[in-house]
């Protein structure tokens, strides 16, 4: 008999856990802000390419460190027929001359130490470009994170959107269902015509139309919202509805294009690229300069019962230069200065659209502000509309359509101020996105 006890809380046990499990979770917008940055697979392609970037830097970096390489050779011949030949040009074989040894091996090994002293400024330049480009591709990655807030707002505030929209129309099928029971029993009673239950009940219809598309966008918008989390797709979120009161007071326009100019991420991206444009256009003037070196070297070889050296070593300063580069154009050169005049009208053109993009985002803010005022008068006009149309219905002085028509105008108001809030939160944060402020929150 326990032991059916024990079993039977032991179920009742496990399917409390799984039921509390699928309960939807509460998440903020800067905790969805940190899970979206840290499972980004944007940011981890972004970081590669840093870590290439650095990469290339090091390699650039490596390139004025010495070289020494070591090689040796081991050669077996066959039957080598060997003629020494004397200051007299005889064959010595033929003269009864010193008896020739047989040759069928030989080994030798050097080693060589080279090491760069002036190249032109090739490897300076190079070296310089090298790290201003990793640079560039560090800004590349900031502006990635920016859009990913961005991403991640958006998405938030489309799981807000459906979630307010759905308890909206929750509540008012509610009302449109309380109001057919009462619409049917007068209908039963022969005190309300037969046509006008059926519009009340065409209107609910409706709402619960409308009500499963918002369900459907919210289920699309949760599905977004976990793949942007790298959470499971069904995962149960629940946004936290304070944050459309966390709007900052908006300052002047100037302060907003002054700061884009200065703190974008693809601005700085720009000016690095710039940089290292210029400095490349240096490295390319290098190639036709000559190339100084310092060399050494050990030599050592064996052929058996012929020679053998050893203690050869050698050291010396190279000089190198190619003559070419007196008739042949130096196309180096005209690549690297060609790359500069792009970086720095696209740097020009940036600069443009960030102009007119943080007029037009600064702009939406100032009219989301006015939006919600002129939505908050419209909700208020509803509310008083319906309840006077309400009365007139109550008194036979209005029709029920008049009726129902100010319902649906009550309800699509108590909408659009919801999601004119969620509108304002997400410009305002474009806008910061525009000026290059998002990343400070």
């Amino acid at each position: 008999m326990n032991q059916r006890i024990i079993l039977i809380l032991t179920t009742l046990l496990f399917f409390s856990y799984h039921g509390i499990a699928q309960v939807e979770k509460q998440i903020s917008l800067q905790e969805a802000i940190s899970l979206s940055l840290k499972n980004s697979h944007q940011l981890k392609i972004s970081n590669a390419k840093i870590d290439e970037a650095l990469a290339q830097e090091k390699e650039a970096l490596q390139e004025r460190l010495p070289d020494f390489k070591i090689s040796g050779n081991y050669l077996r011949f066959n039957s080598a027929k060997l003629n020494m030949k004397f200051a007299s040009g005889s064959d010595s074989a033929s003269h009864g001359g010193p008896k020739i040894p047989t040759v069928n091996q030989a080994l030798y090994g050097s080693a060589n130490l080279s090491f760069p002293l002036y190249t032109g400024g090739k490897l300076k330049y190079g070296i310089e470009s090298a790290r201003l480009l990793a640079e560039a591709v560090k800004m590349d990655a900031e502006s990635d994170t920016q859009h990913i807030i961005l991403n991640t707002v958006q998405a938030y505030v489309n799981m807000y959107k459906a979630a307010e929209t759905i308890t909206l129309l929750k509540e008012n099928l509610n009302s449109s269902k309380s109001r057919d029971s009462t619409f049917s029993n007068l209908e039963k009673n022969g005190l309300l015509a037969r046509n006008d239950l059926l519009k009340s009940q065409l209107q609910t219809s409706n709402i619960e139309l409308a009500l499963l598309n918002a369900e459907n966008d919210s289920r699309k918008a949760s599905l977004y919202m976990n793949l942007l989390l790298g959470l499971p797709e069904t995962n149960p979120l629940e946004v936290d509805t304070n944050f459309v009161n966390s709007n900052s007071p908006l300052t002047n326009f100037s302060d907003f294009e002054n700061a884009a100019i200065l703190n974008r991420a693809d601005v700085r991206a720009t000016q690095f690229r710039k940089k290292a444009a210029e400095a490349g256009v240096k490295a390319a003037k290098g190639e036709a300069l000559p190339n100084i070196g310092l060399t050494a070297g050990y030599i050592a070889a064996d052929i058996p019962n012929v020679f053998s050296v050893t203690n050869a070593v050698n050291a010396g300063i190279g000089i190198q230069y190619n003559l070419a580069n007196i008739w042949k154009s130096n196309t180096q050169l005209k690549k690297a200065e060609a790359r500069k005049r792009e970086i720095m009208a696209s740097q020009d053109m940036l600069t443009d659209e960030i102009k007119v993009e943080t007029n037009r985002d600064y702009q939406m803010v100032l009219l989301s502000h006015k939006r919600i005022e002129v939505y908050e008068r419209a909700l208020e006009q509803a509310n008083e509309n319906f309840r006077i149309t309400n009365n007139k219905y109550a008194n036979s002085l209005v029709t029920l359509t008049d009726l129902l028509d100010a319902d649906v105008a009550r309800l699509q108001a108590k909408i659009n101020i919801t999601l004119a809030k969620a509108d304002a939160v997400l410009a305002y944060y474009k806008l910061l996105q525009t000026a290059g402020l998002l990343k400070a929150l």
